[in-house]
């Protein structure tokens, strides 16, 4: 069941001690929820990993559902054999098949092309025909903007439901609460608070690994092995 968003700010304006939602309007504490929630997305799109058919278009190039941030894998076509789609290198069929984008279109795809600088974009081969060609596909979904609230309201106002995981609730509190007090950072206190709640939201979605394993203390080799 997702979290209220809701009750997410109830504990946010808590924390700040702005229940009346002086110092921090509800629609700006909205604000960054939804910007947490796409920030979650870019150092984890698997937090919205979602499955779903897809119709393709004639031709080669395919684009992700309206929804789609990233494409993670296309599994097989959706009818038919069912037959499993490889991945390949787009550059063996340019190679090999100059002419590949322009062959006659068919219903059951063998690979598909994918290139990360262009993630809401795949490529097919066999070309797919104008109908009758569907695939399963793989993808990370953008989220779903909770709406602001009037003016002058407070946390009941707010309505809806966070759309990632609800795992992630935390750590989308505290990229909130980093942000409000980013605000006020030039009082006493306010800046370490904010550093801190980044900290706290980074940690949680792994996003300092990679560079804690770079700077870890690594051995060249095994102390106990004796050199030949």
């Amino acid at each position: 069941m997702s979290i209220a968003a809701q009750a997410l700010i109830r504990r946010v304006v808590e924390t700040l001690q702005d229940t009346t939602s002086i110092r921090w309007p509800v629609a700006e504490l909205v604000r960054y929820l939804n910007d947490g929630q796409r920030e979650i997305i870019v150092h984890r799109p698997d937090a919205m990993v979602t499955n779903a058919s897809l119709t393709l278009t004639a031709g080669t190039k395919q684009s992700l559902p309206s929804n789609g941030a990233k494409l993670i894998d296309v599994v097989r076509n959706s009818s038919g054999s069912k037959r499993a789609i490889r991945m390949c290198a787009r550059e063996i069929l340019d190679a090999q098949s100059p002419g590949w984008h322009n062959l006659s279109g068919v219903t059951e795809i063998v690979h598909f092309m994918f290139d990360p600088r262009d993630p809401k974009v795949f490529y097919v081969y066999p070309p797919a025909q104008s109908a009758g060609a569907s695939v399963d596909l793989v993808y990370s979904a953008l989220p779903t903007d909770i709406a602001e609230p009037a003016a002058g309201t407070d946390y009941s106002a707010v309505s809806g439901a966070i759309s990632v995981p609800d795992i992630y609730s935390n750590a989308l509190q505290d990229y909130v609460l980093y942000r409000a007090y980013t605000k006020d950072s030039q009082y006493a206190g306010n800046e370490a608070r904010a550093q801190a709640r980044y900290a706290a939201f980074a940690n949680a979605l792994g996003i300092e690994i990679k560079a804690t394993v770079a700077v870890a203390p690594q051995s060249v080799g095994n102390p106990n092995h004796q050199a030949a």
